[in-house]
């Protein structure tokens, strides 16, 4: 099976793979440090966020700061999991296309 079959379009998608690799990084994140990083806007960060909560690969938790309520997202290990996943898929690409380009006629 070719490596694009199994890409999971929950992730695969640029703002999730983003929001995903992030939180891979400091396992939690605030919703503005996640916006500012990507360039989204409010509204598209959250509906992504909800896939991403709705699919079980972040949790997110509301507070306060004592100034004002935040959101903090945190990945989960299905989402850990699901970024792994993806990780490898792309190595996968990366190699068939590697490939070709070593025996693409010159």
């Amino acid at each position: 099976m070719h490596p694009l079959a199994a890409l999971d379009e929950t992730v695969h998608q640029r703002a999730r793979l983003g929001i995903l690799a992030i939180l891979a990084e400091n396992q939690e994140a605030d919703f503005t440090h996640i916006k500012r990083s990507l360039a989204l806007t409010d509204g598209n960060l959250g509906r992504h966020l909800e896939v991403l909560a709705h699919a079980g690969h972040v949790t997110l938790r509301k507070g306060s700061d004592g100034r004002r309520a935040r959101t903090w997202v945190r990945i989960t290990p299905s989402g850990t999991q699901a970024l792994n996943t993806e990780i490898e898929l792309l190595r996968r690409l990366l190699l068939i296309a590697e490939l070709r380009g070593d025996s693409a006629p010159r």
